[in-house]
């Protein structure tokens, strides 16, 4: 932008002779320069002092300067402004972060007390299911007990009543059925035979067995003792090989060369493993059916 100047033309009379060119400053920012001009001119020697009025750039200078001052404060102003505005913004966003937080927290402790109280139920669930399975079991067995109990009455009253749980011809005594098989044969063909009746030759290996024999004094009757390599010329009395280990299975290699026992009345003898006799077998009970005891009409 360029500056303009203003002159003022100041005439002095001849008498009077300022210095060639001094220049002075007044208040105001005016500064007034003195010219002594003699020479080449037409009209009488005067001496002319010019007043460089300087106002107009003065002015511009003071603008100026006020202007870079504003703006020198205006500055900091706007930065405090920023900053304060961007420590506002952070804190709110700290603040609800941290509220965020509080309520994930909350939620997962939330979630993890209902897990837990789900577990506990399914705990006292499982908890009650067993105890219940095992009270049903409980009732199931004395129910039974008392079935077969009731049914065991009823037969010595009715042979034939439907409550029996052995099969036609079998003995029931205790918890086992008995089979007298009349038919004379070898050893090994009595295993078989009792063996397709899902049974086994008989064992006197408990005191049920025991108890169930003595009374009927059988003679010649396989049993289910181990077959010998020897013959035995003395018998064994039954009561004391209960628990014997002549009722342990064995090798049955060249079954025709060796010697089997047999029950006779209350004493077990040995003779060969092809000679025929009777067969006794046994096998387990079969539950008796609750329903069955009921009724009355015979097998």
């Amino acid at each position: 932008m360029s500056e303009e100047a203003t002159y003022a033309v100041v005439n002095f009379p001849k008498t009077q002779e300022p210095d060639r060119g001094e220049t002075k400053v007044v208040p105001g920012g005016v500064a007034i320069r003195t010219v002594h001009i003699t020479e080449g001119l037409v009209h009488d020697p005067e001496e002319i002092t010019y007043a460089d009025l300087n106002n107009q750039s003065w002015g511009k200078t003071e603008t100026i300067r006020e202007f870079d001052q504003a703006e020198t404060r205006g500055l900091p102003i706007i930065s405090q402004i920023w900053v304060r505005t961007a420590l506002g913004l952070t804190l709110l966003l700290l603040l609800l972060l941290f509220i965020g937080l509080g309520i994930l927290g909350s939620v997962i402790h939330k979630q993890q007390n209902v897990q837990e109280e789900l577990q506990r139920n399914v705990s006292l669930q499982q908890m009650g299911i067993v105890n219940s399975f095992e009270k049903i079991q409980n009732l199931s067995i004395t129910v039974q007990t008392l079935a077969t109990r009731l049914c065991q009455e009823l037969q010595e009253k009715e042979p034939e009543h439907t409550c029996n749980p052995c099969a036609q011809n079998w003995i029931w005594h205790a918890d086992a059925c008995y089979l007298l098989h009349r038919i004379s044969d070898t050893w090994q063909n009595s295993v078989k035979s009792c063996a397709d009746r899902n049974a086994s030759l008989l064992k006197i290996n408990r005191k049920d067995a025991l108890d169930f024999v003595k009374p009927l004094e059988l003679y010649n009757y396989w049993l289910g003792a181990s077959p010998r390599q020897h013959s035995t010329y003395y018998p064994v009395k039954v009561d004391d090989n209960i628990m014997s280990n002549i009722w342990l299975e064995s090798s049955l290699a060249d079954i025709n060369k060796m010697y089997c026992g047999y029950l006779h009345q209350t004493y077990i003898y040995y003779t060969s493993c092809i000679a025929k006799l009777y067969a006794m077998c046994e096998k387990k009970t079969a539950q008796v059916k609750e329903e069955s005891v009921l009724g009355e009409s015979p097998r």
